[in-house]
């Protein structure tokens, strides 16, 4: 079941993010280990239109559609910015203090998400 949505072209990151939780047992039990969270992202595209993808590092290992269960934080971007954070060509701390990135609930464990973005990075082609 593929998460990318064309009219969201980053949204393809969370395939490959998905694909590298998927691909190693050790990696998937490691990346919940690490985050030990529900990481949800609502991106807005140039259209105005929203939409929500989650990564559950609490239980799962694995990403889905929606805002999921009780997200421990969620982290609202553009579908430019996100595309620019996966592939490393932006940093969130500056997406942050610019205020193109808004996180609400634990702050903290936002910090937590560069090593996953990062898997997605050798994976994901944007």
């Amino acid at each position: 079941m593929s998460l990318k949505n064309d009219k969201f072209p980053s949204s393809v990151a969370f395939d490959a993010i998905n694909e590298a939780l998927q691909s190693s047992d050790a990696d998937r039990k490691d990346a919940i280990k690490q985050g030990n969270a529900v990481f949800a992202f609502t991106l807005k595209n140039k259209a105005g239109e929203t939409e929500s993808w989650h990564i559950d590092l609490k239980e799962k290992g694995a990403v889905g559609s929606g805002v999921g269960t009780k997200p421990t934080v969620t982290l609202s971007l553009s579908d430019e910015d996100f595309g620019k954070l996966v592939a490393g060509q932006a940093n969130a701390q500056r997406l942050f203090m610019s205020g193109k990135l808004k996180i609400k609930g634990d702050v903290m464990k936002a910090t937590k998400m560069q090593p996953i973005l990062q898997k997605a990075q050798t994976k994901a082609k944007l």
